[in-house]
């Protein structure tokens, strides 16, 4: 007799580092309901699209923005009308200090030594940053105290290792998904400061596998756990 298997498959997901926790998450709910496996790469938005147009084998790009998965879309390196924005992301000022930020921005006008922010060229965050210091009148004040991450994972741990005292990153880094109150002190940056964290998915491979992940994360169940992570819709 003939039984039909249907093939698993494995997903190379491209996943900005803001959201490779999440990611983890929802790959873990994706595997239990669907025979496929996940596996995720973390990095700089930027630094994944120059690998994908290079020819990087990855299935899906889970991107912090919307102009690197338009610009897949657009040179035909994306599979067209798979693009959708699954998460806006939130950016936050923080320090594991919990007396240092007092819900405000006035740190960052007093004299701090150091702050750590995403290379605004390879990371949206960093974009995001770099808007919000030039809205406050201090990008140019503070060039010289400012340490760059490669991305938000690397950012995060410049400030968490103790070696920067403060800086911007994705408010999903300190929201614990238990929704207790985040460690340290923070200043949640208002939405009007920067352009919208528009974080955008595209498929890179038209397989029943990818489709099936992209409709995933589309689903209620997905955009809960997303929601829960310190995201909005």
């Amino acid at each position: 007799s003939y039984i039909n298997i249907a093939r698993a498959d494995t997903l190379k997901v491209a996943v900005a580092s803001n959201f490779k926790h999440t990611a983890q998450l929802l790959s873990n709910t994706f595997e239990a309901i669907s025979q496929h496996k996940i596996q995720l790469i973390s990095g700089a938005t930027g630094k994944h699209y120059a690998q994908i147009k290079h020819g990087a084998p990855f299935d899906v790009f889970l991107a912090a923005d919307s102009l690197r998965p338009k610009r897949l879309e657009q040179e035909d390196i994306a599979i067209k009308q798979s693009r959708f924005t699954y998460a806006i992301g939130k950016l936050v000022l923080w320090s594991p200090n919990k007396n240092m930020i007092d819900g405000s921005d006035a740190i960052l006008q007093h004299n701090i030594t150091r702050l750590a922010m995403a290379n605004p060229k390879l990371a949206p965050y960093g974009m995001a940053a770099q808007q919000v210091l030039q809205q406050k009148h201090l990008w140019q004040s503070l060039q010289g105290k400012i340490i760059r991450g490669e991305n938000i994972a690397q950012t995060y741990q410049f400030i968490a290792s103790g070696n920067v005292d403060l800086g911007f990153i994705a408010y999903s880094q300190i929201k614990q998904i238990n929704n207790k109150q985040p460690l340290g002190s923070h200043w949640l940056v208002p939405q009007n400061l920067y352009t919208p964290i528009e974080q955008q998915a595209v498929l890179l491979t038209d397989s029943p596998a990818s489709w099936q992940f992209i409709q995933f994360l589309k689903s209620p169940q997905a955009q809960k756990i997303i929601k829960n992570a310190g995201y909005e819709r």
